[in-house]
């Protein structure tokens, strides 16, 4: 029985993948369970012979449940596989990469972590927008914004108090319900904000602007998911907007209302 590889497949471009992650697809992999956010480009690097099964995760559609990956990792282990689970940005970053070793080990199969640049980290970069920065923050919160599985939210008063860059997955389709709750907990209005969609892909778009602000012109810039969003002082130092249009006073007024 081979051991499963679990591979971070980065935030999206090919050229982000590490160089031992491209080794293995490209010579040991022969069957590969990958996610919806891993790209064609980096399935491209896949070796012909290998099996490539899509087992995506994505939230409000329909989903490969997460018990039914397991099995399939043991069933091909089991067999004499090489397996690769091939996940978008890091295994251990909000991709469920410690359960998947955890469900792994009861089952007595090997499992290999190789690490990936995550989203939360990498995409931010791509605009422009360092996470950490001695001017203006001590620190960079990653959280998700959904909380799942019938668990409880995160703390957003809590989080709103940090004093630390926050950095939220998954939370494009909360994000007025996210900063109604964060100026709740505290957090100023004018707190600078920004979102990235498709980030280091061609597709890459970006707004930046308030918290207030924010769900307004995600909306007028039709923004979609895969995002991630930016709260604190460093989303000032974001490049331009992707799309510059002003966001009518109207949607702006809206948006506060909903949240």
């Amino acid at each position: 029985m081979t051991k499963v590889y679990l591979i971070g497949a980065g935030p999206g471009a090919a050229d982000l993948l590490t160089l031992r992650a491209a080794r293995l697809l490209a010579d040991k992999a022969e069957i590969v369970l990958a996610d919806d956010l891993v790209s064609d480009e980096i399935l491209a690097l896949v070796r012909p012979e290998a099996r490539v099964l899509k087992v995506g995760k994505r939230g409000g559609r329909p989903s490969t449940p997460q018990s039914f990956i397991h099995r399939l990792m043991v069933r091909y282990a089991r067999r004499g596989k090489c397996v690769v689970r091939l996940k978008g940005g890091d295994p251990y970053v909000f991709g469920r990469g410690g359960e998947e070793v955890e469900a792994l080990a009861e089952h007595g199969v090997a499992a290999e972590v190789v690490p990936g640049l995550t989203a939360g980290i990498a995409v931010p970069a791509a605009v422009g927008i360092p996470v950490t920065h001695r001017a203006y923050t001590h620190g960079v919160t990653l959280v998700t914004g959904t909380a799942g599985d019938g668990r409880s939210e995160p703390n957003w008063s809590g989080l709103a108090r940090s004093g630390t860059t926050l950095v939220i997955y998954m939370g494009l389709g909360r994000l007025l319900s996210i900063v109604a709750r964060l100026i709740a907990g505290g957090l100023p209005p004018d707190t600078p904000a920004a979102a990235i969609a498709s980030g280091t892909l061609p597709s890459q778009r970006h707004v930046k602007g308030t918290l207030r602000d924010l769900p307004g012109r995600v909306a007028a810039a039709g923004l979609a998911s895969p995002a991630i969003i930016v709260v604190g002082e460093v989303a000032a130092l974001a490049n331009a907007d992707t799309d510059t249009a002003d966001v009518p006073m109207q949607d702006l007024v809206a948006c506060m209302h909903a949240a």
